[in-house]
């Protein structure tokens, strides 16, 4: 007969978690960040408690701030372990809404476990209830089903036999990958079960991802031989799928140039002679040109969104063939599609090319745009600065890269919005993959500390570098504080230009006045702007903190930086109207059809000149 052990539901759940471990032995959740309310403070509360040693809780200050840290923990070990975030049933849960899209766009593990409202309905409405005036059965925890991979509200504790395995394969399938919600009703987190004891049992579980079809490597390699001038993107699923050494194996044997997207940058070496640099909108001048002119692309681990494309008007000239744990993202663009994990693909494409190479031509001009666009980063980010100028995006990533030349390998740049993934996609040199960390499938601002702590927890023996604009920092700094009180430093450069200074320029490139961006074009009431000093702030969180004044100060305040015990933030004003010109494409941004302005109309001409050249572009 199976022996039983009866525990609650919370008990049950938090005793399965803990059970789960990796292939490499390790616990495959790092964690449990929880900010506890009534809803889940006395079954989830208590039953991590009893679990506190073999699987942590972190307390934060803000539910999507560690949903973000949570979801970075995951990034930052490429999906091999993750953490869960527990909440309370009303403001707690669609807090962590916005962290589910981001988990969700950037194909992202993290278990969100939001409680809810009494199953008996005897409290009914309970303090935080949304009430649906048609559906009974609809609580806060429904704004979270469109942004989760998978979806359950546990209505009954033996609900979890079947719920909880299926929340691991998602979590673990390179295909389904991204935010799983259980809703956990706060009576029935305190019901008890008799649960069979071999279902906590520790077990291993494998990161699943599908091998290629022999068919579909074959039409690859087809497309392939046929080409003359092939370009390989690189996206995040290489990293995600350990095919590093495969890339580089493949690139090498076959001749063929590399271009990287945000979630793919640090796959390649920045100085391997085939590495390009990024593509697209915020992409090098030598990934560009090459794009441009392919007539094949073998897009990697990519979902090909528009900042990789350039709107749809890069590549639209050539063939792509998808590789794609996921089909719905190995078919965009019309592509030859190769349903499969990155590294199995590529090695098995190599091995159907076999000797072939890419004409010898084609490969010599990549190694010569790859030269000059490197010889472009070095003059860009080692500009001296002028006098009585403010530094720019590029001369403080400049700075921050000279304060590492010994320790570079170790960093890992931490960014999310604005201007800055624009210029670290550009500029940041990173030989390791991991090193770059920024967040662009969302574009999220606020995730940037929060997900510098996660990192953080996930490589205790790195230096995370946060480089962060005044408006995100001040949208969301809460988890700086948590970062001390955890002893999990890390280091914050932040960029003031007062303002939203990106959103600025490109609402004056769309034809608009300067409005409601930078704090001096706001509305503001009879004692104007605050002055905030920032160092201050990060001082009263618990961070050590300074200002500098230009970017000589920089090098040297991050070497001290550096040398702390604590998570330390370095403050410099920056120039908000000064991006970098190097590099770049064009991005399709609506501009007003109809406008009192002579400078929009004249941006709408523009906007439909390009518009009409990517149609006939396309065409072609």
């Amino acid at each position: 007969m199976n022996s039983t052990i009866r525990l609650t539901a919370a008990q049950a759940l938090v005793r399965y978690l803990a059970a789960q471990q990796t292939e490499d032995g390790e616990a495959l959740f790092g964690g449990v960040f929880a900010i506890f309310g009534h809803g889940n403070v006395a079954g989830m509360g208590e039953a991590l408690y009893a679990h506190r040693e073999t699987l942590p809780t972190y307390r934060a200050h803000n539910e999507q701030a560690m949903a973000h840290a949570a979801i970075a923990y995951a990034k930052a070990h490429f999906r091999r372990r993750m953490m869960a975030v527990t909440t309370s049933i009303g403001p707690g849960a669609t807090n962590l809404v916005t962290a589910a899209a981001l988990a969700h766009v950037n194909r992202l593990p993290v278990l969100l476990l939001p409680g809810d409202i009494f199953v008996s309905r005897a409290p009914d409405p309970v303090l935080q209830q949304v009430e649906d005036f048609a559906d009974g059965n609809v609580s806060a925890n429904d704004t979270l089903k469109p942004v989760s991979r998978y979806f359950d509200r546990i209505v009954h504790p033996a609900q979890l036999l079947s719920a909880l395995p299926r929340a691991i394969r998602v979590l673990t399938d390179a295909a389904l990958c991204g935010p799983v919600t259980l809703a956990l009703p706060q009576d029935v987190q305190a019901m008890a079960y008799d649960y069979p004891a071999s279902f906590f049992e520790p077990r291993a579980v494998s990161f699943h991802a599908p091998a290629p079809a022999a068919d579909d490597i074959t039409r690859a390699a087809t497309a392939l031989r046929a080409a003359k001038k092939p370009l390989l993107v690189s996206g995040g699923g290489v990293l995600y799928g350990l095919a590093t050494g495969a890339l580089r194996s493949f690139s090498e044997r076959h001749g063929i140039p590399v271009a990287e997207t945000q979630a793919g940058k640090g796959a390649l070496e920045w100085d391997h002679p085939l590495n390009l640099g990024g593509i697209g909108v915020t992409g090098s001048e030598a990934a560009n040109a090459l794009a441009n002119d392919a007539d094949c692309v073998l897009a990697v681990g990519t979902r090909l969104q528009d900042f990789t494309t350039g709107s749809n008007t890069l590549f639209t000239q050539a063939q792509i063939i998808g590789i794609n744990a996921n089909a719905f993202d190995a078919l965009k663009q019309g592509a030859l599609a190769v349903e499969a994990d990155a590294r199995l693909a590529l090695d098995a494409l190599s091995t159907t090319l076999d000797d072939w190479r890419t004409s010898p031509p084609w490969t010599a001009r990549a190694h010569e745009l790859a030269d000059s666009w490197r010889a472009s980063v070095d003059h860009v980010t080692n500009a001296p600065q002028q006098d009585n100028t403010l530094p720019r995006e590029a001369d403080v990533i400049g700075a921050v890269q000279r304060s590492s030349v010994q320790s570079a390998a170790n960093d890992i740049v931490v960014c999310a919005a604005g201007t800055l993934p624009a210029d670290l996609q550009k500029l940041w040199r990173t030989s390791t993959p991991g090193g770059y960390h920024v967040e662009y499938g969302y574009s999220c601002m606020g995730y940037e500390i929060a997900g510098a702590l996660g990192t953080k927890l996930a490589r205790p023996e790195r230096e995370v570098i946060v480089i962060i604009g005044d408006g995100s920092y001040l949208m969301m700094n809460s988890e700086l504080a948590t970062s001390v009180m955890l002893g999990a430093k890390i280091i914050v450069v932040l960029l003031d230009n007062r303002g939203y200074g990106c959103i600025n320029r490109l609402q004056q490139a769309c034809g608009g006045a300067p409005f409601n961006n930078l704090i001096a074009d706001c509305r503001q009431g009879p004692e104007g702007a605050p002055f905030i000093d920032f160092a201050m702030h990060a001082r009263s969180l618990g961070a050590s903190a300074e200002h500098v004044a230009n970017t000589d100060e920089l090098e040297a305040a991050m070497q001290r930086a550096r040398a702390s015990t604590k998570s330390y933030l370095v403050s410099i004003d920056t120039d908000p109207a000064r991006p970098t010109e190097e590099g770049g494409w064009w991005w399709e941004v609506a501009v007003p059809e109809v406008s009192s302005r002579e400078a929009v109309r004249a941006a709408r001409a523009d906007y439909e000149h390009k518009l009409t050249v990517r149609s006939k572009r396309t065409k072609e």
